[in-house]
């Protein structure tokens, strides 16, 4: 079994309120759940109106296809254009 782990630093720009902030990182969080088969929660960040940590999490039985699949999301993510990625940090684990 393989996991794999990507943790992203967001900088939303032009926000002032942490409801702000929820509204952009729901509707990021949404489209990335239903485009790939990945688990996505904010995980860092949280009282900060203007910066967000996202972890993600998929499992899959080949670190190809794994990390792949976290590539995906990371360049999904930059394409929605919604937030600035100031940081990307990655991890894959072997059982």
């Amino acid at each position: 079994m393989v996991t794999g782990l990507c943790t992203i630093t967001l900088l939303i720009h032009g926000n002032n309120s942490l409801k702000g902030k929820r509204q952009v990182l729901k509707g990021l969080m949404e489209k990335v759940k239903n485009r790939f088969n990945v688990s996505i929660a904010e995980v860092g960040c949280n009282d900060l109106w203007q910066r967000a940590e996202i972890g993600i999490s998929a499992v899959g039985n080949d670190n190809a296809f794994v990390n792949s699949v976290l590539d995906k999301v990371f360049d999904y993510v930059v394409s929605l254009g919604t937030a600035e990625v100031i940081d990307r940090r990655m991890e894959i684990i072997n059982f």
